[in-house]
């Protein structure tokens, strides 16, 4: 174990239940998250995300394997994990009868944190003009600020956000986007669980793919693009008929050997290209040759939303339908 990681789990184990009915929800989980960045925890519902994160600030306890947080094991120095950790849930955990002044200066106290701690954070997440009215005529923005505040009074040296911006509107999300890059850019390392593909590409420096309770792909958002390689559109005219987008599908196939995807409302056919060979000009090419009338003709990096459904597809179907 080294100290340049901030959460390093080995083989990390959760079942519930026993015998036929029991649910292994995390199996042999393996995660090095370096100190001082934001690692993205993405999966499906039900992958195991939210019980990693559970494992890791000693909510539950592993059937299995090992962790250390903030270089302490979670198993045998759990105290120890507790004080140097941040923890903020899908859903607002404040005293809607309180103000957000009384609900921070309280977890300060519970947390025996000092109460100007409190008073920071109040004008650090831009609460000052509301900190004096009832937490429950707050927006979702302003609830999940405070939230985030209420995480930060110890100072912790990991911060586990799970699902920060579940409900909130784009501008809410963004507020909570800014102060997460905030805490990053001043070295608090973040380990973060979404289903916003858009916000693991913004915020993550690292990106771990979560699939059956275990770690199924893992990189930079850039990486795991790579991984899928590039992708081709093309677009044929409205009044070209079926024939020419079938065609258009045709040469896709033969140039990327990837079975391609037809969008007929949008009259494109698509198809991952792995092969560097294949270029833009060789589409249109291609395509030029095969007598395929053409409107417009695309090679472009796949969007993460792409990279995520087709590394954790269990179907080929449901991989080619992102792509549609």
């Amino acid at each position: 174990m080294t100290s340049t990681y901030a959460v390093l789990s080995e083989g990390l184990e959760k079942r519930f239940g026993s015998g036929d009915k029991a649910v292994h929800a995390v199996r042999g989980l393996d995660l090095a998250v370096r100190e001082g960045t934001v690692c993205g925890l993405l999966g499906p519902n039900g992958a195991g995300k939210t019980t990693a994160v559970r494992l890791l600030t000693t909510l539950l306890r592993p059937d299995a394997g090992t962790a250390r947080v903030a270089g302490h094991d979670i198993a045998t120095e759990a105290h120890a994990v507790r004080r140097r950790i941040g923890v903020t849930g899908q859903y607002a955990s404040v005293d809607g009868d309180l103000t957000g002044r009384e609900n921070l200066r309280l977890f300060a106290r519970l947390l025996r944190a000092p109460r100007a701690h409190a008073d920071e954070l109040i004008e650090r997440f831009d609460l000052a003009d509301a900190a004096e009215r009832p937490a429950r005529t707050y927006s979702g923005g302003m609830h999940r600020r405070l939230d985030l505040a209420a995480s930060l009074l110890t100072r912790p040296a990991v911060l586990f956000l799970d699902e920060p911006t579940t409900g909130l509107d784009p501008h809410s999300r963004n507020e909570i986007w800014d102060a997460v890059r905030e805490l990053a850019g001043a070295g608090t390392t973040v380990l973060l669980t979404t289903q916003y593909l858009e916000e693991a590409d913004q915020l993550a420096d690292d990106i771990v793919l979560i699939d059956e309770g275990r770690a199924a792909h893992h990189g930079t958002p850039a990486e795991l693009k790579a991984q899928i390689g590039h992708y081709a559109e093309v677009v044929v005219p409205d009044d070209a008929g079926e024939r020419a987008l079938h065609a258009a599908a045709v040469v896709l196939d033969q140039l990327t050997g990837a079975r391609p995807v037809l969008d007929r409302e949008r009259r494109t056919a698509g198809a991952v290209v792995l092969d560097p060979a294949v270029t833009l000009p060789r589409v249109v090419r291609e395509l030029d040759a095969a007598g395929v009338p053409l409107m417009d003709a695309t090679l472009r990096p796949p969007t993460l939303d792409e990279v995520f459904l087709r590394l954790t597809a269990t179907r080929d179907t449901t991989a080619e339908g992102v792509a549609a």
